[in-house]
Parts: structure tokens; C-alpha cells; sequence
């Protein structure tokens, strides 16, 4: 009998060790296995910000990466979103309040396309299509935008999950009502620029993080 032709050997894989963006601290955040380096291109990792910063009390939060370069072993990425642990959304609702929610599309000043999430908890209930509600969510989306437009997305990333954002829309909306809680709590990356999988991806984040510095 013919012999069976043998089946063509793959490529052995090889580990790939992940690493945030350099203005998230270039800290190692995980591995991936892939036999061929173009095949770790397009793969995302969820990290929590305490694994980042140590910070114990920043456990809720949740951050998306996605790898976009590829050198030897090490897989670079780029901020891809973020949002709040369910646990800790849950926790933050009371009776009596109202939770507010706005969602809007965004473009950062480096091109990035983003849907982001913010949440208002307020301290006494306030019907979801009130006045208050609306202008509420009319501080929110001038907010966002204004910070997108004068942002890169790293900026804006960390203003994200470090609550400077959060902060600004408190500040507003607390004009207009008492409120227990404003977060950014889900964002997601929609469009990422060709320029940041080539090496000016890599020289626009090292002047971002020196003129950060």
C-alpha cells in the first residue's frame, strides 16, 4: 500500500511576555503563546489597576490592553479600554437614589475613536428623563468632549482611571443636584490609528511619557 504522505510539522510556539503601555509604567502583565509573532498582533489582556499600581483599593477596576507590536519575545500594547468591576458598580447603588447614565462617542486629539460610559449616582431619587437628568448628562458630554479634543488617548486613559475626568464632571453636576458618586466606569476603544502599529507609535508614546515626566 502507498504510504500516507505525513502531515506538514507546525511551527513550535513560542512565549511572548506582555507588557502595559509605557505610560502605564512598562510593567509586565502577562504571557501569550504564538508561533509566529503576527499572530500575538490584535490579542487583548484585561489587568486590574491595583496589579499596575499596588493599590489595593483600585481592585474594582479593570483595564483592557491590546498588543500592537511585537519585538523578539516582548509584546507592546496600547490602552483599549477599561471599565468597573460588577461587584463594585452593584455596591455603589442605593434606595432612594437614582443612577444617571451617558453614554457618548468620542475622538482624541491622536485620532483614537472611543465609546465611553459615565455614571451619576445621586443622593435622593431623580426621574431618569427630568431636567436634572438631562443637564446632568448635557455636563457630561461636554466634558468628555472637551477633554478628548485636547487629549492623546494615554492622556486621557489615565485621566480616565485615576478619576480626573470623574472629578471634573462632580465638580459640574453637583450644581445641579446632591450626588454620592460620579465615575467613568466602561470605556471601549473603537478605532485605532494605522500610525500606532509602526515605529511612530513607539516614538510618539516615549515623547508623550518624557514631556509627562
Amino acid at each position: 500500500m502507498p504510504r500516507r504522505p505525513s502531515a506538514e510539522k507546525k511551527a513550535p510556539k513560542q512565549i511572548y511576555t506582555i507588557y502595559s503601555p509605557r505610560y502605564f509604567g512598562y510593567k509586565e502583565i502577562g504571557t501569550t503563546w504564538a508561533s509566529d509573532p503576527s499572530q500575538v498582533i490584535g490579542r487583548t489582556i484585561w489587568v486590574s489597576l491595583y496589579t499596575l499600581t499596588g493599590d489595593f483599593s483600585k481592585q474594582y477596576l479593570l483595564i483592557r490592553f491590546k498588543i500592537v507590536r511585537v519585538k523578539d519575545s516582548v509584546a507592546e500594547t496600547i490602552f483599549y479600554g477599561h471599565k468597573y468591576g460588577r461587584e463594585f458598580v452593584r455596591s455603589l447603588v442605593r434606595r432612594g437614589s437614582s443612577r444617571i447614565d451617558g453614554i457618548f462617542n468620542l475622538t482624541t486629539k491622536d485620532g483614537f475613536d472611543l465609546r465611553v460610559q459615565t455614571t451619576a449616582f445621586t443622593l435622593r431619587r431623580v426621574r431618569s428623563h427630568s431636567i436634572k437628568a438631562k443637564l446632568i448628562r448635557k455636563a457630561m458630554k461636554k466634558i468628555l468632549e472637551e477633554a478628548a479634543s485636547k487629549l492623546t488617548l494615554s492622556q486621557l486613559a489615565q485621566e480616565f482611571v485615576l478619576g480626573k475626568t470623574a472629578s471634573d464632571i462632580y465638580q459640574e453636576a453637583k450644581k445641579i443636584t446632591m450626588l454620592r458618586h460620579v465615575g467613568v466606569i466602561k470605556s471601549k476603544v473603537l478605532k485605532v490609528p494605522e500610525w500606532v502599529y509602526t515605529e511612530e507609535g513607539v516614538e510618539r508614546e516615549l515623547k508623550e511619557v518624557e514631556a509627562a515626566a
